[in-house]
């Protein structure tokens, strides 16, 4: 308990000290992460529309070289990449330690390592089939770019970068734009249903680079993991999900295109 003289309570006074301070570390916590990613995503999208041709006739790549014929300059910049996107999920980890609860109180742990598998794992293989056929449909009737997994070079690095990339992507959005903005939107006294319009239209948003249907797939997705995580109490199971999901596309992409007939390829 802090003394009456303690000068950072009087800086940050306990009436009203919530919503402003928590409502100010949200934003900048989205800012640092997926918000920047989301607006980034709209200036894409707007130059994607606005550019002679359709939306399938143009590519997007997830996964591209940072170094074309260096692989080990290109292999440090790829892990760099990875590396650094996973901070803004440090800093919630510590925003939230400074709670007393840290990541624990999302269910990102260790505690039941089993459940959550199994239920990442029946969630990919649900999501993943019926997602392959929304992003196909979209594609042909032109609501969506083609969507290029990966780019990487052709060397022994390729597939493990492939699959801490879609790690990494899994922790940053689950732990983020699920476990931690629900957190703090019940927090900051949001109805359940608002908040999960603002973490599903989150969701869609930073995909709109991939076009409409990128941004209306992954914005149902958003609705399905949030009420997941309602449901279970934990970010664990969505983690898996989405990681299985971006392996199953980023190292089958690497696997199949080119090979089969019904992948689309730029």
């Amino acid at each position: 308990m802090r003394s009456k003289d303690d000068p950072v309570a009087d800086f940050f006074p306990r009436e009203g000290r919530s919503r402003s301070v928590l409502r100010q570390e949200t934003l900048l916590v989205l800012a640092l992460s997926l918000g920047a990613s989301a607006v980034s995503a709209l200036v894409s999208f707007v130059g994607s529309v606005t550019k002679p041709g359709g939306l399938k006739d143009q590519a997007a790549t997830l996964n591209s070289s940072a170094a074309p014929g260096r692989p080990w300059l290109d292999l440090a910049w790829q892990l760099f990449g990875i590396t650094t996107a996973l901070v803004p999920v440090a800093l919630v980890a510590h925003l939230l330690l400074r709670e007393g609860s840290g990541l624990r109180a999302l269910g990102f742990d260790r505690t039941r390592p089993t459940p959550d598998l199994l239920r990442g794992a029946c969630v990919a293989a649900v999501i993943g089939s019926t997602g392959i056929a929304f992003y196909l449909a979209a594609r042909g009737v032109g609501f969506n770019l083609t969507v290029v997994p990966e780019d990487l070079p052709d060397v022994w690095w390729k597939y493990p970068v492939l699959i801490l990339s879609a790690i990494q992507n899994a922790v940053v959005e689950e732990v983020i734009v699920v476990g931690y903005l629900l957190h703090r939107l019940g927090q900051l006294g949001w109805s359940p249903t608002k908040a999960l319009a603002a973490s599903s239209v989150l969701r869609g948003s930073y995909h709109l680079y991939q076009g409409i249907g990128g941004f209306i797939g992954n914005m149902v997705m958003g609705v399905v993991f949030v009420l997941l995580y309602r449901r279970w109490g934990r970010v664990g199971p969505l983690v898996v999900a989405h990681s299985l999901l971006d392996i199953g596309a980023f190292v089958g992409y690497g696997l199949l295109a080119g090979r089969v007939d019904w992948l689309p390829t730029a």
